[in-house]
């Protein structure tokens, strides 16, 4: 594309813009109007983040057990009923606690016992990942969204607003200072709402972040214990070879 090319592109812009104005197409009205309406985009934001926000923590607060002690009073109970071939017993020990995430597990590992021990680790990693933290993550990834998008609508009601103030004074009319100041202020508000939004919502995450990964913590190092009672014994003839 040549200069030429550019030039012809600009003339036809001057001319859109000119038809648009002699048909009565307000730009300072538009720009007036968007700037309104970003209010009404950072509440859909912010309303959306919280939404995500109270979903991942009634999740994790449900997956997970209350206290360490707790979770291991339920493995000290469990894993001798494990390797004693107790599965029924285990499986309504399980049952009766499969609103939390390691029961669940549990039950699907003595659900599939046939399939060997590498198998289960194999699954067990699987459901970890797809069915455990892949919902949470999506979430978070939403709250993380949220934060990024509140000091963009900001910035975005901030300018729609600074040009409809222009647009007043360029006018050439005589305009009232109150109706600039209503301009501004509208631009330093849509900005303020924005990092309103931004601020706690980054702790919000925070917090999500250091809860998910307890959770994952404590379910990973609760399959490993109860991964060991379904692990094939070691051959005692080849260790008294060695």
């Amino acid at each position: 594309m040549n200069i030429n090319d550019f030039t012809q592109a600009f003339s036809q812009g001057d001319a859109l813009v000119g038809t648009l104005a002699a048909s009565g197409f307000n730009f300072n009205q538009l720009a007036h109007t968007l700037g309104d309406a970003c209010f009404g985009f950072l509440g859909i934001n912010f309303a959306w983040g919280l939404y995500c926000v109270i979903l991942s923590w009634r999740r994790t607060k449900q997956l997970k057990f209350r206290t360490h002690q707790d979770q291991e009073e339920f493995l000290n109970e469990l894993l001798p009923k494990l390797k004693s071939g107790a599965f029924d017993e285990a499986t309504e020990m399980c049952e009766a606690k499969s609103l939390r995430a390691l029961p669940r597990l549990i039950l699907t590992v003595i659900a599939n016992r046939r399939i060997g021990y590498d198998g289960l680790r194999e699954q067990v990693g699987e459901l970890i990942q797809r069915d455990l933290m892949g919902p949470l993550e999506q979430k978070m990834g939403w709250v993380a969204t949220t934060i990024k998008s509140g000091p963009l609508l900001g910035l975005f009601g901030t300018v729609l607003s600074m040009i409809a103030a222009f647009g007043r004074i360029g006018t050439g009319e005589k305009v009232a200072p109150h109706m600039i100041a209503h301009d501004i202020s509208i631009a330093l508000i849509c900005t303020a709402l924005g990092l309103a939004t931004a601020i706690p919502f980054s702790y919000l995450l925070a917090s999500l972040n250091i809860r998910s990964k307890e959770l994952l913590e404590g379910v990973g190092t609760g399959m490993t214990h109860v991964l060991t009672c379904f692990r094939p014994p070691k051959n005692k003839g080849a260790s008294n070879a060695r």
